[in-house]
């Protein structure tokens, strides 16, 4: 219940924070009557299904982002715990899942990685890896620096070698990738964003679903290549140095 409920907040997130509004105030209200939601209109994942993905008011189309976010967050919740039991860990985990499930939506919707979104992020990761780098999840201030010289260091080279066939909102966020899982997870996260955003760009190609030139979102992958690291980071290295 509340995963469902910050699925709920994510939403808002995802729907303002583009448009550069308050994700405060106004109240929630419909896109395209701008009617004002009522509690029964906002009951994380029932309200949608109840409702059949519509407007109560003038039956628009609620966008079934809506309702993916909810039940992502909804299962995210339970399993965190699963993984992390409940304490300070889990609590670190669960925000960062949080940031990066709305840099993936924003960037599939809008093909922008914000500013407003990277730059505190990097602020949290240092304050985290300065004050609270005993934890197992949080790397110490010098790996995490080192990996976040690396990620942006990859990444500029990329944007210079490929003449733009990259945005800066990547590099930034390959900056913050290193910030939040240090040395030397950070060439874990970045190859698991690589590998999973190649395979899907054949996929695509081959489909014909898009052209050579077309733009894929790539903030996605590295925002899933970077949860994947934070829970089995360092199974995936140790497994992958064990062959040599």
């Amino acid at each position: 219940m509340l995963g469902a409920t910050i699925g709920s907040f994510l939403n808002v997130c995802i729907d303002r924070l583009p448009e550069k509004r308050s994700i405060i105030l106004p109240p929630s209200s419909c896109s395209n009557c701008k009617k004002l939601l009522t509690a029964k209109d906002l009951i994380p994942i029932f309200s949608y299904l109840w409702l059949r993905g519509r407007c109560r008011y003038c039956r628009s189309t609620i966008p079934g982002r809506v309702l993916i976010v909810e039940i992502i967050s909804a299962a995210m919740f339970p399993f965190l715990f699963w993984m992390y039991g409940l304490g300070l860990e889990q609590t670190i985990v669960t925000l960062y899942f949080c940031f990066f499930i709305v840099i993936i939506f924003i960037d599939l919707e809008h093909h922008l990685i914000l500013n407003k979104l990277i730059y505190p992020g990097a602020i949290i990761a240092i304050l985290f890896s300065a004050l609270l780098s005993p934890l197992e999840i949080i790397p110490g201030i010098a790996t995490a620096a080192t990996g976040g010289g690396i990620g942006l260091g990859l990444f500029v080279l990329i944007v210079v070698l490929s003449r733009g066939g990259m945005g800066w909102g990547d590099v930034k966020m390959a900056a913050l990738i290193g910030l939040i899982v240090g040395y030397p997870l950070i060439f874990v996260a970045l190859l698991l964003a690589v590998i999973s955003g190649g395979i899907l760009a054949v996929i695509l190609l081959v489909t014909k679903t898009k052209g050579r030139k077309q733009h894929v979102a790539f903030g996605p992958f590295l925002a899933l290549g970077t949860m994947a690291t934070i829970l089995w980071g360092e199974s995936i290295l140790n497994w992958y140095i064990g062959y040599f």
